[in-house]
């Protein structure tokens, strides 16, 4: 049975779940919960935060399974949506925070090296997505990190593509001129 859920779409399986499929929640779940926790993360630079924000987007999901209305909207880009707004509304209430105080980003690579450089490189990208205003990290997050299409992003956001575009450059220049002289300090440039 599981072979025949692999297949089916992501719609078609939070049909199943609103119709009391448990197996379709659990490929749901294994779908989309790590992606929500990543989106989150990226974002809010917590772990658990991001583990708190990415439950309460699954639990919504699962709210509105019984009333989901194939075809209106992805689930991936309610998700996304979702997961961006909750994080959103988080940062805003952690506003004063200093940057010192901001907890480190846990990493798992496995070589000593390649956890230093990596983790000098991630640290560096997460202080310099802070600095970007919300709206801009979120769409350069979405972009970038994820690999959404600006019209998913522009759907997830609630905004149009060209806004999405203007975001994403501006995060982009911003994100540039905020690592520039950094190359070699984080390991880039070497042969």
């Amino acid at each position: 049975m599981t072979l025949a859920f692999d297949a089916v779409s992501d719609e078609a399986l939070l049909g199943l779940y609103g119709n009391g499929d448990r197996g379709a929640a659990r490929l749901l779940t294994e779908r989309f919960a790590p992606l929500a926790f990543r989106v989150a993360q990226r974002m809010l630079n917590d772990r658990a935060e991001a583990e708190d924000v990415a439950q309460e987007a699954m639990l919504r999901l699962w709210k509105i399974a019984p009333g989901w209305r194939p075809g209106e909207a992805k689930v991936s880009t309610w998700l996304y949506r979702v997961v961006t707004n909750l994080a959103t509304d988080r940062l805003r209430r952690r506003r004063g925070v200093g940057l010192d105080e901001a907890p480190e980003v846990e990493d798992d690579a496995l070589s000593a090296l390649d956890r230093m450089i990596e983790t000098d490189r991630a640290r560096a990208l997460e202080l310099a997505l802070a600095q970007l205003p919300a709206r801009q990290r979120q769409a350069v997050v979405l972009r970038y990190l994820e690999g959404m299409s600006n019209p998913e992003i522009a759907e997830a956001m609630e905004t149009g593509v060209e806004a999405v575009e203007s975001l994403t450059a501006r995060g982009k220049r911003r994100l540039a001129a905020l690592l520039s002289g950094r190359r070699g300090e984080l390991g880039y440039g070497h042969d």
